[in-house]
């Protein structure tokens, strides 16, 4: 349990400060896809960082229970998975480049999302 607290506490503060950034305006998630698309290099990196922690997480947090924890859970496959196809298929991401239109609505999910996060990791 200690794990899942602490990883809740980091995804906390990363959610809720993507999400702050992403509601001030402060980057566009539309631009950052265009980016990836533009460097092969800079898509291969993002995908060997987000396949290790995905990876790290899968291996020391794979826990499939009826608690919130199962969301760290999720969460893991998912950066496993996104890792994975960054860099075996780079072009994959433009896939999703028009999920990614409305960064402001992005945002407020992943402030939502962070402070549910947060609630784990900091208050129970």
């Amino acid at each position: 349990m200690e794990l899942s607290v602490l990883v809740s506490k980091i995804l906390a503060i990363t959610y809720i400060s993507a999400g702050i950034a992403a509601i001030s305006g402060k980057i566009a998630f539309s631009k950052i896809v265009e980016d990836f698309k533009e460097s092969q290099g800079l898509t291969f990196i993002i995908g060997f960082i987000t396949l290790v922690i995905g990876m790290l997480l899968v291996e020391h947090h794979n826990i499939w229970v009826k608690n919130w924890t199962v969301l760290i859970t999720i969460i893991s496959w998912l950066a496993l998975l996104k890792g994975i196809m960054l860099m075996a298929f780079p072009q994959s991401i433009l896939c999703f480049k028009g999920m990614y239109k409305n960064t402001k609505n992005w945002g407020i999910f992943m402030i939502a999302l962070g402070l549910l996060f947060g609630y784990f990791g900091f208050i129970v």
